[in-house]
């Protein structure tokens, strides 16, 4: 055992200096190891330009020949094929010639995938087994292989993938008379890849809107004449409109543009003694016109349908057959976007039955994914009760109402 009084200060010395020797020498050769991985790490794809310039960086894709490049310096740079010389990557990525609707393995043996050389105008991937080579006109789309996989050989969970908005307002007064008002949507889609790029295998559309108002007088009482028979008393007078309507759609594609749907809808107009409406159906659409701004679909189909009038009115329910034929157009123009649904509802087995009914709305964006809305809902229905009695007014077969509100935007996050 050593003694504290045999403490030696040079023996310390050489001691803590070969400890600090071993550690630094330690700590060299792992840096020496790591610096493979760094550059491994730091390797970059490369982009000649036609002019001779090179950039190092990241290549994103590459949509309908325009290529988006990312460097630290610059950005995102987006030019097309003409202005290209070269093209190098480091990861892999898929190449289709034409936008795909197949998933799985189906799909995956459609879409070469392997780093990408582009040179002198022809793209080659270098995919497992053999090269592919094809002309760069002929890539409509180059994504990397994580997207692929995600978008074309999977589905999004039930939660996931969707876009839409929901909008809100409401109207209080307390007067001499009291009233509030409040109405209410949400429309939600899914289309299935939720990517533009790709054409969609299947479409989810769900839709809510609600509009239910009360204007109530209170009972009162006032002095007659003459005044020793008493006071006259008023009854509360209640006035209420209540107008409801829910739906959903499956799309399944057959082709890029031609699909086959199955719908369900319920509706409740008190104002048109509507108890409720519910159709179950199922037929064909088309989507005539598809760009980046704008959309028009047709539908037909054939369906079953019930209406349940208020039991007051007298109406007898009514189980049809019949048909939706309907339109859709959308349009967006820079910060105004707009929407616009018609349909004709005829009934085959009782012909008076007919009903049909248009949305119009449009937006305006106003911070962040909140934007403010107005929109008009306009219905018919052919076969309202007309009649009046002790308890019901004449009933109109129209019914319109005109609606703003605060919209917040709901953006897919798959």
């Amino acid at each position: 055992m050593t003694s504290f009084a045999s403490f030696n200060p040079d023996q310390f010395r050489r001691a803590a200096c070969a400890l600090l020797a071993t550690v630094l020498g330690a700590s060299l050769a792992c840096a020496a190891n790591a610096e493979p991985e760094k550059k491994l790490a730091a390797a970059t794809d490369v982009l000649v330009l036609s002019d001779g310039d090179t950039l190092h960086g990241k290549f994103v894709n590459e949509i309908g020949g325009k290529v988006t490049f990312h460097t630290d310096s610059l950005g995102d740079v987006t030019l097309g094929w003409d202005k290209i010389k070269e093209l190098h990557t480091t990861e892999k990525f898929g190449v289709l010639q034409q936008s795909a609707t197949g998933k799985g393995k189906h799909a995956a043996g459609n879409i070469p995938t392997g780093p990408v050389d582009v040179t002198e105008g022809k793209l080659t991937v270098n995919a497992e087994g053999a090269p592919v080579s094809l002309p760069v006109a002929k890539a409509q789309f180059v994504m990397d292989d994580a997207a692929l996989r995600k978008q074309v050989f999977s589905e999004p969970g039930f939660f996931a993938g969707w876009d839409g908005a929901a909008t809100a307002g409401a109207t209080v007064v307390s007067s001499t008379t009291n009233q509030y008002t409040f109405s209410g949507a949400v429309n939600m889609v899914r289309t299935v890849p939720v990517v533009p790029w790709l054409d969609p295998r299947n479409k989810t559309l769900f839709a809510f809107n609600e509009s239910y108002g009360k204007i109530t007088q209170p009972a009162y009482s006032y002095s007659a004449n003459p005044p020793d028979t008493g006071n006259v008393l008023v009854p509360a007078v209640v006035t209420k409109s209540s107008i409801f309507h829910a739906a959903a759609e499956r799309d399944e594609y057959f082709s890029p543009r031609v699909y086959v749907l199955a719908q369900v809808d319920f509706d409740h107009d008190f104002a048109q003694e509507l108890q409720f409406q519910q159709i179950y159906g199922g037929g064909f659409g088309w989507t005539v016109l598809k760009k980046p701004n704008q959309e028009i679909d047709l539908k037909g189909t054939v369906q079953y349908e019930k209406q349940q009038f208020i039991p007051s009115t007298g109406n007898a329910n009514q189980n049809l057959i019949g048909s939706t034929f309907s339109a859709n157009y959308l349009l967006s123009v820079k910060r105004v976007a707009f929407a616009q649904a018609v349909s004709y509802i005829p009934a085959y087995n009782q012909m008076n039955a007919y009903s049909a009914n248009e949305t119009d709305t449009v937006a305006f964006p106003a911070w962040k994914n909140f934007a403010f809305s107005v929109g008009t809902l306009d219905t018919y229905l052919n076969d309202a009760p007309s009649g009046a009695t002790a308890a019901n007014p004449p009933t109109k077969p129209n019914s319109f109402q005109f609606t703003m509100g605060l919209t917040y935007v709901i953006k897919s996050k798959y």
